[in-house]
């Protein structure tokens, strides 16, 4: 209890003695700097491991459909019937076994002999540096996807058989190689394919196998030939193949036939002559980073096309869907009452169309046109919901707290309290939600691509998920068709999912400040 007694005026002076500055506390200037929300939210996000990967990623998945396009010199529109099926081939791995354009196979005689005489004549081997071994009737080997057709028949113009020569005489490389007469090319059912193989005699052993005739060692060649200084039915006056013109006999390298003349070329020589002496597109020998398709159209040029087509068709949508939605869910959550139960119900009756009637039935509307716009719009029609529905949430959460209430008691207007007030707190949602609806509008395009719904494959445009379902069928023979454009899509939905976590957790109101 207070003393009674007690009077301050009543204390000895020599009870007193000055106190010193030091002892007076004053406010002191903060040592540290003001942390913004987005800064906040950045250092929350770095500290997780995981979305940094992820983020890392996206921008390398981003950056390769970006830069990609500008760095080869094919297109979409590009395909060479001759090299189909090619495998991938970088020319920094060509003296290993590893990505040098070659595969593992085992054959039997018939087929061997094909390979091996086929680069004799050439001089360009499709069996890896002539390497094989023979166990039993099969013979093991690498065989180089880009010399397995060696020579084909074809039917070319009088302008190109004379442009082929003259190219042939400029450079001293030979394309053109002499025919073999119709009456002995090889009636085998089994090397109709090859024909253009077989420039020497063959002979039916036991087995079925199909093998060389050979005279004092040596192939029994059967070229079509004339006597040296008849008239030349060929017309042909350039480079020609050694052992040409001996014995008094000359080779014949083409066939007058209706109006064109059939020749018999070496695949990989007439697609060096065809883009280097014709297009002129900087294209110095085929080499396709990711391999061919089975139209021979290059993967690595289709699937950066088609990623950056993905990437591009997302981000609008989900911008779209972002900018609609924040409003129709801000105005539900913010008003209530009847205004919400209406735009709800509007919302509902929407979101029960399914979006295959709605694509199915845009398509039949605008005909086999447009198929871009109507993607877009199947997407935009039903996309927006879900986004409303998370914004309109936020709102009820945050628009009765007390510095809403408080901006409203100071006069502050509906708009401004919507946008101002409540909305920031609702943006990390709204941004993970916008992050995540990225890879589902992907996965959504890819998939109606792949099931042939809608068909995006025109000029200079394709899509991943064409590229899935044109590879689905050489899965086990050709598995590098479908193999880049499957993992391309699996580290972008596997990214996105830990990246927008990472977003999730940085824009977490409750959790700024914290330290995890």
């Amino acid at each position: 209890m207070k003393d009674k007694n007690f009077d301050i005026k009543n204390i000895p002076a020599e009870h007193f003695e000055f106190a010193s500055d030091r002892d007076i506390s004053h406010d002191k200037k903060l040592s540290t700097k003001p942390v913004g929300y987005f800064k906040d939210a950045f250092r929350r996000f770095c500290k997780n491991k995981g979305s940094v990967v992820a983020a890392i990623i996206i921008i390398i998945l981003v950056l390769f459909a970006i830069i990609a396009p500008f760095c080869t010199p094919y297109t979409v529109s590009y395909s060479d019937e001759y090299f189909a099926y090619a495998l991938p081939k970088n020319g920094w791995f060509a003296s290993t076994n590893f990505w040098d354009g070659c595969s593992k196979i085992s054959v039997n005689e018939t087929t061997f002999n094909e390979y091996y005489y086929a680069g004799a004549e050439t001089g360009r081997y499709s069996i890896k540096n002539q390497e094989y071994t023979k166990k039993g009737d099969l013979y093991t080997f690498r065989l180089d996807s880009y010399e397995v057709n060696g020579c084909v028949y074809k039917n070319v113009s009088d302008a190109e058989y004379k442009n082929i020569q003259k190219y042939q005489n400029e450079t001293g490389i030979q394309v053109l190689y002499p025919i073999v007469p119709v009456s002995k090319r090889p009636k085998y059912p089994q090397v109709q394919k090859k024909l253009g193989s077989y420039y020497y005699e063959t002979k039916l052993l036991g087995g079925n196998v199909i093998a060389p005739v050979l005279e004092g060692g040596k192939l029994k060649l059967i070229y079509a030939t004339h006597k040296v200084g008849e008239s030349r039915r060929d017309e042909y006056d350039s480079k020609r193949i050694a052992g040409d013109g001996e014995k008094g006999v000359e080779y014949e390298y083409a066939v007058r036939n209706d109006t064109n003349w059939e020749v018999r070329i070496n695949c990989y020589e007439y697609y060096v002559y065809n883009h280097t002496y014709v297009l002129k597109d900087g294209i110095k020998k085929p080499s396709f980073l990711f391999g061919t398709t089975s139209t021979g159209q290059d993967i690595f040029t289709c699937l950066a096309i088609g990623a950056r087509f993905s990437f591009l068709f997302a981000i609008a949508v989900a911008v779209v869907n972002l900018i609609v939605g924040a409003i129709y869910g801000s105005i539900e959550g913010y008003y209530g009452g009847k205004t919400d139960i209406i735009m709800e119900r509007i919302s509902d009756i929407l979101s029960a169309v399914p979006s295959m009637i709605v694509i199915t039935l845009l398509k039949l509307h605008m005909g086999g046109s447009g198929h871009i716009l109507v993607l877009f719009l199947a997407f935009f029609l039903t996309g927006w919901i879900g986004m409303a529905g998370t914004t309109r949430m936020q709102f009820y959460r945050y628009k009765n707290q007390e510095y809403v209430l408080a901006a409203r008691t100071l006069g502050a207007r509906d708009r401004r309290l919507m946008f101002k007030h409540i909305f920031p707190n609702a943006l990390g949602t709204l941004v993970t939600s916008c992050a995540l609806i990225i890879p589902s509008m992907i996965f959504s395009e890819t998939s109606l691509s792949y099931l042939g719904i809608i068909d995006l494959t025109s000029g200079n445009l394709t899509s991943v998920g064409t590229l899935l379902a044109n590879g689905q069928a050489y899965l086990t023979s050709y598995p590098h068709i479908i193999l880049f454009p499957s993992l391309f899509l699996s580290l972008l939905m596997l990214s996105f999912n830990l990246f927008g976590n990472g977003l999730r957790d940085a824009f977490n109101p409750s959790l700024r400040g914290t330290e995890g």
